[in-house]
């Protein structure tokens, strides 16, 4: 998803008060130790690979206990004390049945890449989602070309990233065991920019 300008605010916003605020917001914003900001629309590319993905992830662990969230939920990171909205995000813990409007315990986190929040996707983002111990797996989707890359976390707690491309068809997601075609994962996408050069996979 994208993010917007930030929102300027009287005073220090609590989570209780950014919980409140978001409740009766029509604008989804994300939380940062006090400061908001807002998300802006998705283009076309975006919204497709994401919608892909959380359904094939949805038929995968149908029955599972895990459960799949697209971009409507939140992700509370209290270590940080942040609240990001991720483009699909699974978690497996009992515990995050327990809270309707955010999810502390995700397994998988998956971002699909826009041009205004890339770097902060890879940067500081990132850097949030590794205080989250349940975090197993984190996931970058391109929109301009065929490629995904998946960061896991090892038996040492170091990341370690593996990259899918189009000479590899495939992709894997090791946190949920969970396998498909590229093909599958940019299906009636469009990719955009100079290297896509509008290709559509169908």
């Amino acid at each position: 998803m994208f993010l917007s300008a930030m929102v300027a605010s009287p005073q220090y916003l609590t989570p209780e008060d950014y919980l409140q605020l978001e409740a009766d917001s029509p604008v989804k914003h994300e939380y940062l130790d006090g400061d908001i900001y807002a998300m802006a629309g998705a283009n076309d590319a975006h919204v497709t690979i994401a919608l892909n993905l959380a359904a094939l992830l949805r038929s995968h662990v149908r029955g599972s206990g895990c459960r799949v969230y697209i971009s409507d939920m939140r992700a509370r990171i209290e270590a940080r004390n942040r609240f990001f909205y991720p483009d699909v995000m699974v978690t497996c813990d009992p515990r995050d049945q327990e809270t309707l409007a955010y999810k502390c315990f995700p397994k998988l986190v998956i971002e699909v890449l826009s041009d205004s929040t890339e770097a902060f996707d890879r940067g500081d983002k990132f850097a949030d989602y590794q205080t989250l111990e349940s975090l197993e797996e984190y996931v970058l989707i391109n929109t301009r070309h065929q490629r995904v890359e998946c960061f896991r976390r090892n038996e040492v707690g170091l990341w370690v990233l593996q990259y899918y491309t189009s000479e590899t068809t495939t992709f894997h997601l090791q946190s949920l065991d969970f396998s498909d075609t590229l093909a599958a994962l940019y299906e009636d996408v469009v990719l955009v920019g100079a290297d896509a050069e509008q290709e559509r996979w169908s």
